[in-house]
């Protein structure tokens, strides 16, 4: 049973807008730094695998703490998770502004993560715990919309800040829009909480945290040591290790974290997998596509965010006909479908050569945001409608948990990918031992020694990108034939119609929801 507070309470609109601010930032973090790095690596003289741990350090908190974050504002109160996860967002992102070392930032990164996974999963719960019903659709309908279009939103105005400021301006814009999300939710968002929750899975959490850790921090390490090296080789089974105890223990309690079980439901499995895949295919892309166009291109901030507007272009349009298109071929061929011409954009954009022109790229990017927003909504809606509505916080927190975990995992494997290709094939014959060094170790750094070094820079990180999206791409590929096989049972003509009236609304669900 929800609480609130006692007194008066504000505006609904009121408090869907600073809610969904408070998510908007929360998002935008998640992508808009991508556009910073080549600044970030010549500033701090960042190698290829620090700049990973830049962009993953936030990911890979904001994964592995979604699920205890969101269960500590269910139980202790969404209002009191917000201010704490935007204090903690805000203040981390100011120490960002003046981090001095590659390693200082990645550090503030993983702490702004923390907040982050504080204040995602409060966002949505406080709209379905406090809001009456009448409202409540059109609420989490704006909700859907922060969610799905911030990150575009954050590369662009991450752009317009580099055009004139620096690379910190980037954590000014956070800390400010923290600051008014702070504000506002003291002035306006009312306190919300379930008082009979279960108590908090601890040891799951703990478990679950170190496993995604050790699986993380191996993978992105493994070009720096060596994919076969013993402390990669150990890192990965301990990794594997960690999570099967993560699943042996939470069969054996009574209110876990995560329950295993809702695995064995294979619509669930299926879209909790396609939704990884995705996100894995879109973070990893990302990270590569905006260093490229920066530093192979040479074009500017905004210019790099600009030239991908055309995925975000053709992913709305094709997430709005997907629900119709999943009524009349089902999730099974709709979802397949999505995931193949995924793995085409990206074949299509791993042909791009230091001098191609934009049009081949933006014609992999029209491809890929179709293909997504097609697979993205009848994913999500074969996760919640396989749980019942008394589990649906269950489904919820299964759909964003896939989607961070994807974007963490693929940013660790796609960038080790890039940056173990990028070392084994950069040709530093005749240099000087210390600048062939900076030239393997970091791409940034060597695009800047000289038109001669930077020529065999572009070509080594050209010919790696080709490699790391090849990867993307067949990852898509395995993902739509595994979907095939878990969903090839046809559905009756009232499952498909309400597929489709739950697919109207099912990407909404993705946050860690009471109900």
């Amino acid at each position: 049973m929800n609480r609130e507070s006692a007194s008066t309470s504000p505006s609904h609109g009121l408090i869907t807008v600073v809610v969904c601010l408070a998510l908007g930032v929360v998002v935008a973090a998640m992508a808009s730094l991508n556009v910073a790095l080549p600044d970030i690596a010549r500033d701090l003289h960042a190698s290829q695998t620090q700049l990973v741990w830049v962009i993953d350090a936030y990911s890979l908190a904001f994964a592995a703490l979604l699920l205890p974050a969101g269960g500590i504002g269910d139980r202790f109160g969404r209002r009191i998770a917000l201010l704490v996860g935007l204090s903690i967002f805000g203040g981390a992102s100011a120490l960002a502004m003046i981090a001095g070392s590659a390693s200082q930032l990645i550090a503030l990164r993983a702490i702004i993560g923390l907040g982050a996974a504080l204040i995602m999963p409060a966002t949505l719960s406080t709209i379905t715990s406090t809001f009456p019903v009448e409202k409540r659709a059109r609420a989490v309908s704006v909700w859907a919309a922060v969610a799905g279009g911030a990150a575009v939103l954050g590369l662009l105005a991450s752009g317009l800040l580099l055009a004139v400021f620096s690379w910190r301006s980037v954590f000014a814009l956070n800390v400010l829009l923290s600051a008014i999300s702070l504000i506002g939710t003291l002035r306006f968002v009312p306190e919300s909480a379930d008082p009979d929750a279960p108590p908090l899975d601890l040891g799951g959490a703990v478990i679950a945290v170190l496993g995604l850790f050790a699986l993380v921090f191996s993978v992105i390490e493994a070009p720096t040591f060596g994919w076969l090296a013993a402390r990669t080789v150990i890192g990965l089974a301990l990794a594997v290790g960690l999570l099967a105890a993560f699943v042996a223990w939470e069969l054996r309690q009574a209110a876990p974290l995560l329950d295993p079980r809702v695995f064995g439901r294979r619509p669930l499995s299926a879209g909790s997998m396609s939704i990884l895949i995705q996100f894995f295919a879109f973070y990893g892309y990302t990270f590569i596509i905006l260093q490229y166009l920066q530093l192979v291109r040479g074009d500017t901030a905004l210019l790099a965010a600009v030239q991908v507007l055309p995925m975000a272009a053709t992913m709305m349009p094709a997430a709005r006909l997907s629900p119709r298109l999943t009524a009349r071929f089902g999730a099974r061929r709709v979802v397949a479908t999505g995931l193949t011409l995924m793995a085409a954009g990206l074949v299509i954009v791993s042909q791009l050569q230091t001098n191609s022109s934009y049009g081949l790229m933006a014609l992999g990017l029209v491809v890929i945001g179709a293909g997504m927003g097609i697979a993205m909504t009848p994913a999500t809606s074969s996760i919640t409608e396989a749980l019942p509505s008394a589990q649906q916080g269950v489904a919820s927190a299964l759909n964003d948990l896939s989607r961070e975990v994807g974007g963490a995992i693929g940013i660790a494997v796609i960038g080790s990918i890039l940056t173990s290709t990028y070392s084994s094939h950069v040709d530093v014959s005749g240099l000087p031992s210390q600048i062939a060094g900076k030239v393997q170790g970091s791409y940034a750094i060597g695009s800047q020694l000289g038109a001669s070094i930077a020529q065999r820079a572009d070509t080594a990180f050209v010919s790696a990108m080709h490699i790391a999206l090849l990867t993307a791409a067949g990852a898509a590929l395995m993902a739509a034939a595994a979907v095939l096989v878990l969903l090839r049972r046809r559905r009756s003509p009232a499952s498909a119609r309400d597929a489709d009236r739950s697919a109207a609304v099912a990407p909404v669900v993705s946050g860690t929801v009471s109900t």
